[in-house]
């Protein structure tokens, strides 16, 4: 897909929820998911019509309690799910969302933080635990695929949120010590891997971002509420 002469979103204005960038701060490393993008009830929905052949069912509160992994990760720790054929599962969730992946939209404080830190000449990665088939599409759908100098994806990493991995490559990718890294993710598994990985961590709290704290590290509401909304991609 091509992004054409679209421009990254920015926040309202009206509110301040993006957080200064401190003058330590070597790089930018942002989750995709429910973080860059509000893709959070699409992929539980995507989820939810995979299993339904297989007479599984997907209970909200449990996917709200292990979101930000992976799909493969997903099936392992669902109940009755290490019985499922489970690249036919997959398959299928990725056909769901691949159809639906031009509906998706940036989270607006997100993309106002890495324009940003792209005026700040800081280099910026995306560390998903999502596949690259679905994360690269949706950064051309969001027209911010040229906004990152490295885009980590699942297939990047032996180990998967919460293990540091990810953004672990993320820093080495970009040239950048862990230490003098900012990471944004939404999830709990995240936000444990960027602060093993020995980031300092925003997340969302409620519709702003903030430092990661423990209180924070529990499924938080869609970024997509609030006061400082989601935006249509500029096309």
């Amino acid at each position: 897909m091509s992004t054409g002469s679209r421009k990254p979103p920015s926040c309202p204005g009206r509110y301040d929820c993006v957080p200064a960038l401190d003058k330590g701060t070597g790089a930018l490393i942002l989750d995709f998911d429910g973080t860059l993008a509000d893709t959070r009830q699409g992929h539980e929905d995507a989820l939810r019509a995979a299993l339904q052949p297989y007479r599984v069912a997907l209970d909200a509160a449990w996917y709200a309690r292990h979101v930000g992994l992976s799909i493969h990760d997903l099936l392992a720790a669902l109940p009755g799910g290490r019985a499922l054929p489970h690249d036919e599962v997959v398959a299928r969730s990725r056909a769901h969302l691949l159809a639906e992946v031009h509906t998706i939209k940036p989270v607006a404080c997100t993309v106002e933080l890495l324009r940003r830190a792209r005026a700040a000449g800081l280099p910026c990665a995306v560390a998903s635990g999502a596949s690259r088939q679905l994360v690269e599409p949706g950064l051309d759908v969001l027209g911010l695929r040229g906004e990152f100098a490295a885009v980590i994806a699942r297939e990047d990493a032996a180990r998967g949120k919460p293990d540091p991995e990810l953004f672990l490559t993320a820093a080495r990718r970009l040239g950048i010590t862990s230490g003098h890294c900012l990471a944004v993710d939404d999830a709990p598994d995240g936000i444990v891997a960027a602060r093993a990985a020995g980031m300092r961590v925003l997340t969302m709290a409620g519709a702003h971002l903030a430092p990661a704290s423990s209180a924070q590290a529990t499924p938080q509401t869609s970024a997509a509420t609030g006061p400082c909304p989601t935006h249509d991609p500029i096309r």
